[in-house]
């Protein structure tokens, strides 16, 4: 379960880590006083997602009018698909240097393992290996002063911050095993006037341990697509990519992204269909495929119990009537494929006997249309 950064800050407050001033606003109002509070001031919205300064989630300002406004604009607004219900506002830190600390699980090692680097402020992914410190931490010693210091002293840090960070790696792992939590990333992890703060805050807690973690309240992690698809009890999540993929079970629409993958494509979404193959199940479905406002669409259908001839015609039915204003690849083989073949063909469709050649096509397509 992922925890909004207000909450994971709230949290590091209460295990002692440094956190910026400030706190979590409803409304425009609580945004302008909690401005006049404390000076200038970044307003950042609350979603369970990445990269939201760039998609505009986050705002700098010095005034509580403005702050106001800001509050507003985002309030209410989508980002990233996700419904931003609450801003935290907190002071604008002065940063000299960011460095990254996290701790996580390393399923290999079966065992807890520290990331820190001193090229904080991007994903660790695009951070080269040689600039990363990892640290497994045995269980049964947890995290010791000697094993901080050998951290903080891979990273050269000079003595001041290396005193600090070591005291927070203390309390950061502390808080990692009390919490039962997957993952524990400050990102980044800021020197402000000689003093180390953690300017962001991602928690992820272990669902099969929620039981266990009363005091923590229930994030719903869900899109509002996904909500929508859970209702319709359709398997969706939203991606990054721009070719919309729609199959029938779990593993085909996996081979189906990384098969994408593979041809240099990238997926809008994961959608497992399942075996309805009636009309209006398969227009909700794509329905949901194309608000990600994809640049291709691949269909993968293997027809064992859904015969190929009931998922054409529930196709062609949708295009005949509401259109798709995308191209379209489909894949179909199985039951009754020949029947559903010629039922794509009479709407000027094509289907591919392979996974591989549909999506191929399909990231050509993508790339043509951008």
């Amino acid at each position: 379960m992922k925890i909004y950064e207000y909450m994971g800050k709230e949290l590091f407050a209460k295990y002692g880590i440094p956190v910026p001033k400030g706190r979590v606003a409803r409304t425009p109002e609580e945004a302008g006083q909690i401005t006049a509070e404390i000076g200038d001031a970044v307003i950042k919205s609350q979603i369970l997602s990445g990269k939201r300064g760039k998609a505009g989630g986050i705002k700098f300002t010095a005034s509580p009018h403005e702050a106001r406004k800001f509050a507003a604009e985002l309030l209410g607004s989508e980002i990233r698909g996700f419904k931003v219900d609450a801003v935290l506002v907190e002071e604008k830190l002065k940063i000299d240097k960011e460095y990254y600390l996290a701790i996580t699980i390393d399923r290999g090692a079966k065992c807890p393992v520290v990331l820190a680097s001193v090229q904080g402020g991007m994903d660790i992914e695009e951070v080269p290996e040689e600039h990363i410190v990892k640290y497994h931490v045995d269980y049964s010693i947890g995290m010791m002063p000697f094993k901080t210091k050998y951290i903080t002293s891979k990273l050269k840090l000079p003595a001041e911050e290396a005193a600090q960070v070591q005291e927070i790696l203390v309390k950061l792992y502390k808080m990692f095993v009390e919490l039962d939590a997957e993952l524990v990333e400050i990102n980044p992890l800021v020197v402000s006037a000689g003093k180390i703060i953690a300017a962001d805050a991602k928690v992820i807690i272990d669902d099969d341990a929620l039981f266990r973690q009363k005091d923590l309240p229930y994030v719903e992690e869900k899109t509002e697509s996904e909500k929508k698809a859970h209702e319709l009890g359709l398997a969706f999540v939203e991606l990054e990519g721009n070719i919309g993929v729609m199959a029938n079970g779990a593993g085909i629409t996996m081979a189906t992204l990384d098969t994408l993958q593979y041809f240099g494509g990238s997926a809008a979404n994961f959608l497992d269909a399942g075996g309805g193959a009636s009309e209006e199940a398969t227009a909700k479905a794509l329905e949901l495929v194309l608000a990600k406002n994809p640049k291709a669409i691949i269909i993968n259908i293997f027809g064992g119990i859904t015969r190929c001839d009931d998922v054409a015609n529930a196709f062609a039915s949708v295009k005949k009537k509401r259109g798709i204003p995308v191209p379209v690849v489909i894949r179909l083989v199985g039951t009754n494929q020949e029947k559903g073949r010629e039922i794509l063909r009479e709407v000027g469709i094509e289907a591919y006997d392979t996974m591989h050649e549909a999506a191929q096509k399909a990231v050509e397509l993508a790339a043509a249309n951008q």
